[in-house]
Formats: C-alpha cells, sequence, structure tokens
C-alpha cells in the first residue's frame, strides 16, 4: 500500500521513518523546502531532531499532487489545519483512501473532534474511514526507536487493523480500537492537565501534586467524555491514563512546557507574548470551557487554567483555590 504523510514535522518524520523501517512504500509531504531538502539530501530533520540521522531510504516532496497516489494519507499537522488540508486532498484524490489522523485537539471554531471534521470536509467517494493514530508517545522519542506503544482507533475495525499492521513493529506496538469518541476526547484533555502540570511544577510544586493533578484530571477526562458517549474503560488505556502520564510528565510535552513558563513566572502574559509553537491544550482549554459551561460538567482544573489563560488568574490563586474547594468523597 502506498502512504503518503502529510506534514514533515517531528511526527510526521517520525512515523515516516517507521514505515520505512518496515520496507512499506511511503513518501513525506512538506511545505518547508529546508526540511525537505534536510531529509533527502542529509537524512536529518535538524529542525526538530538536531543531529539524529533518520533512515536513509526516507524520501520527502513538496509537491502535494503525491496524495494521488495513497491508498493511505497520514495527516500530521496541527488541528487548526485540518480542515483545509482536507479540502484540498478532496480534490486531488480519486478513489477510496484510509485517512489517518494523529493531531489531539478540537476544531477552533466548530469545536468538531479531528474525525468528525475529516468526515466533513473529504466526500464519501474519497473516504473509506478515518484512523485515529494516538496515545502516549513523543516523536522525539519514537525516532530513535525507542519502545513505544499506541492505538489506532477507528469505527470500521478492518482500516484499524490495516494501520495496526502497517505500522507495528519491533519498537512500535499498535493497539486498536474503536471508542473513537473516548479515544479522541481524551488524547485532547490531556492537553490541558498537562498545563496544568507544567504550571503546577513552575510554581514550585513536585511529585505528591503531580499525582493528584494526574489522579483527579483523569476523573475530569472521564466526567467529560462520558458525558458525550465515550466509554469508562477507554481512559483507562492509552488514550486515555498512558497519554496523560506522558504528557504530564515529560520535558518533550510543548503543553508541559509552556505551563512551566507561565508557572515560573506566575503569568501567562510573557507566553502569549513569545510563543511560537503549537501548544494544542492552550485552545483546548478554551474549547472545553465553553462546552463544560454549557453543559454543566464539573472540570475545576481546566476551569482553573482556562482563567489562567483567557482571564489573567494568578497561577497561585489557581492552586489554592483548588486546595480549598468543598470537601468530598472521591468517587
Amino acid at each position: 500500500m502506498n502512504t503518503v504523510i502529510i506534514g514533515s514535522g517531528s511526527w510526521g518524520t517520525a512515523l515516516a521513518q517507521v514505515l520505512q523501517d518496515n520496507n512499506e512504500s511511503v513518501i513525506l509531504y512538506g511545505i518547508e523546502k529546508n526540511e525537505i531538502d534536510d531529509i533527502n539530501l542529509n537524512h536529518k530533520n535538524s529542525k526538530y531532531f538536531g543531529d539524529v540521522e533518520i533512515n536513509p531510504d526516507l524520501k520527502a516532496t513538496d509537491d502535494i499532487n503525491i496524495v494521488k497516489e495513497a491508498d493511505i494519507i497520514l495527516l500530521a499537522v496541527p488541528t487548526i489545519a485540518i480542515e483545509s488540508i482536507c479540502k484540498q486532498i478532496d480534490t486531488l484524490i480519486s478513489k477510496k483512501v484510509i485517512v489517518v489522523n494523529v493531531s489531539k485537539g478540537f476544531h477552533p471554531e466548530t469545536n468538531e473532534r479531528m474525525s468528525e471534521v475529516i468526515r466533513r470536509c473529504i466526500s464519501k467517494e474519497h473516504l473509506s474511514s478515518v484512523v485515529s493514530l494516538i496515545g502516549p508517545s513523543h516523536a522525539e522519542e519514537v525516532v530513535i526507536r525507542l519502545l513505544t506503544t499506541i492505538d489506532a482507533v477507528s469505527l470500521k475495525e478492518e482500516d484499524a487493523i490495516t494501520v495496526q499492521q502497517l505500522f507495528s513493529n519491533n519498537y512500535l506496538r499498535i493497539y486498536t480500537g474503536s471508542d473513537e469518541i473516548g479515544s479522541e476526547l481524551g488524547v485532547a484533555i490531556k492537553n490541558v492537565m498537562a498545563i496544568a502540570s507544567g504550571i503546577l511544577s513552575g510554581l514550585g510544586y513536585q511529585d505528591n501534586t503531580r499525582a493528584a493533578l494526574i489522579t483527579r484530571g483523569l476523573q475530569e477526562m472521564i466526567r467529560y467524555g462520558m458525558a458525550f458517549g465515550g466509554k469508562q474503560e477507554t481512559f483507562m488505556g492509552l488514550t486515555g491514563i498512558g497519554d496523560l502520564i506522558v504528557t504530564c510528565t515529560s520535558k518533550h510535552s510543548r503543553n508541559f512546557e509552556a505551563g512551566y513558563r507561565i508557572g515560573i513566572e506566575n503569568t501567562v502574559e510573557n507566553f502569549f507574548k513569545e510563543n511560537k509553537k503549537t501548544v494544542e491544550g492552550v485552545r483546548t482549554a478554551k474549547i472545553v470551557h465553553k462546552v463544560a459551561t454549557q453543559h454543566n460538567i464539573d472540570m475545576p482544573i481546566c476551569e482553573e487554567v482556562y482563567q489562567i489563560l483567557y482571564e489573567g488568574k494568578e497561577p497561585k490563586l489557581c492552586a489554592n483555590d483548588l486546595m480549598l474547594r468543598e470537601l468530598k468523597r472521591e468517587f
């Protein structure tokens, strides 16, 4: 099968290398000529991975028409770009393809999950199914072939199995799942929790606090996910607690890094002035706040992150307010 990966950033490059390592037919598409040349000529993606050498057989291109030859199209672009890229490729493909999404978040205006955006923007005659390839993973580790496990989640089991078999090898193990709602909500909301975890670390809190944050954050993810039809057991797996742990504890997490800076400075002001990276949890916090308010879903940690990001609340006050909430049973 021919696979085209759209997005020559860190995760797109790492997953393209996985397929190249598996001797599958893959090509990486990007819009940055420097990245394309770096991959093709130097066998590196220096912008993201420094001097790490990638599989020398991996090829990249800046010609979007390559999707015409694809059986599988993997989207490794920020959530804000999913709609436009789907509309673009829908005009180019002429057969049914599996579209694999690896972005974690929501449409910034409609609040749709990524699978919903893809199904809306790619015509039925071109779309076999959407598969979400998501879970606890950092590209920086996958690209150097450290052991990782994630999920291929789809409403069409046979396509999930196809993706599972395509990407699995001795360092990347893929499980399949069918709870699209729970999985997509889990990997999106954990980014908000990762910002909270970074803020607490920046404020000087340590292991006890992070354990509490992860545990209570998981409860918020479950509460939100089940309100929209997600299954509780999904949040006990890779797209729930698994992704939550890795994002709340890792130096590789952009969301944790963003939160840490905000916590260190005890203000969000400089972060918004100077940040140039895609930090999905920032947009997600706004959407979760809006939807949770509309549906009366109790999300105290997400609410405090929202107040820090969008209402200028002092991070130290948020931590204190969470601790002094009304006492109650854990479950």
